[in-house]
């Protein structure tokens, strides 16, 4: 998962990227507004975590130009602004949440979790299915109720083929969610990870679509 924290704290932006790393989030950090407008610009996102008061603009602003462009991103505004109007004109322009600081930072990220799941149209924070179930919350994975022990890569492969089930997720698209898109990947690596997984959780959870990448689930049409 991909987020784009925008605040221009040197504290407070330090805190939140290194908390929301050690969730195996990737964050990119824009400082202000011109800077988050290039970044969202140039890469797409699992979610935005967008302060109000920016350097260059304001974070309003960058909300809207975002829908203008009818950027669907979850957003959650940041701010230390807690006046019900101020709270009304965010969500009134396109915010998905709002979170006022001082904030703790579990509270943060659960936020962040609930924002992704409305986003991919899922209610529940549990992804189940046969006889998997994947807690992103406590990134946890198990079979028939038993706790099942991954890797952090075979876990990050299988929470990708799971969020996408029923389409075929690349070899590309899997290096990146694993290793963030580094270059330096030797070439069957994810099909180590994808044999790991089939001995951990079933030889036919996985299905191999030659020329193409991996699926979880029946082909969607």
């Amino acid at each position: 998962m991909q987020l784009l924290l925008v605040e221009d704290d040197e504290m407070l932006g330090e805190a939140v990227r290194n908390r929301l790393q050690k969730a195996d989030w990737r964050v990119d950090w824009a400082k202000d507004a011109p800077g988050a407008r290039l970044a969202l610009t140039d890469h797409g996102y699992d979610a935005v975590l967008l302060d109000i008061g920016l350097p260059g603009g304001s974070g309003l602003g960058v909300l809207q130009h975002m829908r203008s462009r009818y950027d669907p991103t979850p957003v959650l505004i940041v701010t230390a602004r807690d006046q019900l109007s101020e709270r009304i004109q965010g969500l009134d322009a396109g915010a998905d949440d709002y979170i006022v600081k001082p904030f703790q930072l579990d509270e943060l990220g659960a936020r962040i979790r609930a924002v992704v799941r409305r986003s991919q149209g899922r209610v529940s924070p549990l992804i189940t299915y046969r006889d998997i179930t994947v807690d992103p919350a406590r990134r946890a994975v198990s079979r028939e109720g038993e706790r099942v022990s991954l890797s952090v890569h075979e876990y990050r492969t299988l929470l990708a083929l799971m969020e996408k089930r029923g389409w075929v997720v690349t070899r590309d698209q899997l290096e990146d969610a694993v290793y963030g898109g580094s270059s330096s990947i030797e070439s069957n690596t994810i099909a180590v990870y994808v044999h790991q997984l089939r001995r951990k959780l079933g030889d036919d959870l996985i299905v191999t679509v030659h020329g193409f990448g991996y699926r979880i689930g029946e082909e969607r049409a």
